[in-house]
């Protein structure tokens, strides 16, 4: 069987965590591949906290419905996206590829100008959803990483996105909390899902060719 297929078949959303901490190079290995997520037009619009302090936990635990895995987990990730779009986004975009590819930024004007033509334009509710699709790509690239170092990750929606806000101090970062994602190593113990077998549509349910 293909090693990426073995490894989706280990990995399941982690409900009980052993507390145990993850090494730093594995770490790496899960945030670079949040790093390298493609998103729509390459804009990355969020940023991704990466939550260690235990105190730090143990308030996010209280606005996540004291879901164990965040006191539990080695690391807790937030994925927090753009409340808007603005133009200052894309040009500091503009600087960053002229910057990396070693090309004059006024070569750009003419992509610069299709992302105000289209992006900038839209109302900031559109952009915000667009943002926070794009920051769900990134979430999905970190729990295959994560698989690939065999550490056990769980997404999580289930918090108040409000009260997350002001434990990060989102609001004044221009961010607002996407998605929750623990890492660290399950409790089999304790976990009953642990040995449960993966439940999934059948093949010709889930897809249609044409």
């Amino acid at each position: 069987m293909n090693n990426l297929i073995e490894t989706l078949n280990w990995r399941y959303a982690t409900k009980r965590m052993n507390g145990n901490k993850i090494p730093s190079e594995k770490l790496d290995v899960i945030l670079e591949a949040i790093k390298l997520s493609p998103s729509s037009a390459g804009l990355q619009p969020y940023t991704v906290f990466v939550i260690e302090d235990q105190e730090v936990k143990e308030k996010i635990h209280k606005v996540a419905y004291s879901q164990p895995q965040i006191i539990e987990a080695s690391h807790v990730l937030v994925f927090a996206a753009y409340n808007k779009l603005t133009s200052e986004n894309v040009s500091d975009y503009m600087n960053l590829i002229a910057d990396t590819r070693s090309i004059p930024v006024a070569s750009l004007d003419g992509f610069k100008n299709s992302i105000g033509a289209g992006l900038l334009s839209r109302s900031e509710e559109v952009n915000a959803q667009w943002a926070a699709r794009q920051a769900y790509i990134a979430l999905g690239h970190a729990l295959v990483a994560a698989a690939s170092e065999q550490i056990d990750a769980t997404p999580m929606e289930g918090f108040d996105a409000k009260g997350l806000d002001e434990i990060l101090g989102l609001n004044e970062k221009g961010l607002n909390s996407v998605v929750i994602m623990t890492l660290g190593y399950r409790d089999s113990e304790n976990d009953p899902l642990a040995s449960a077998k993966k439940v999934r549509k059948t093949h010709e349910a889930l897809f249609v060719t044409i």
